[in-house]
């Protein structure tokens, strides 16, 4: 799995996951793919990306859409 390509760091890009130690988005390269453009063409807009990075970001949607919070029932 590529999650290990992506951090959340509450320091950077305001808590936002990113690519490690870049400061490229998820939500930027997400962005890019819903819009149409092919991964070789975020790797034009940011060339120091890997190919990893790329699919990285829709797996890391993917499993976060997939986490819900479950409310406990408080005692009465």
């Amino acid at each position: 799995m590529g999650l290990e390509r992506i951090t959340v760091d509450a320091a950077r890009m305001g808590g936002l996951p990113c690519i490690p130690g870049l400061r490229v988005t998820v939500s930027m390269v997400l962005g890019q793919l819903a819009g149409g453009a092919s991964a070789d063409e975020v790797l034009v807009d940011y060339p120091y990306l890997e190919r990893a990075d790329i699919w990285a970001a829709p797996e890391y949607a993917a499993a976060i859409v997939n986490e819900r919070e479950v409310p406990i029932a408080r005692p009465a």
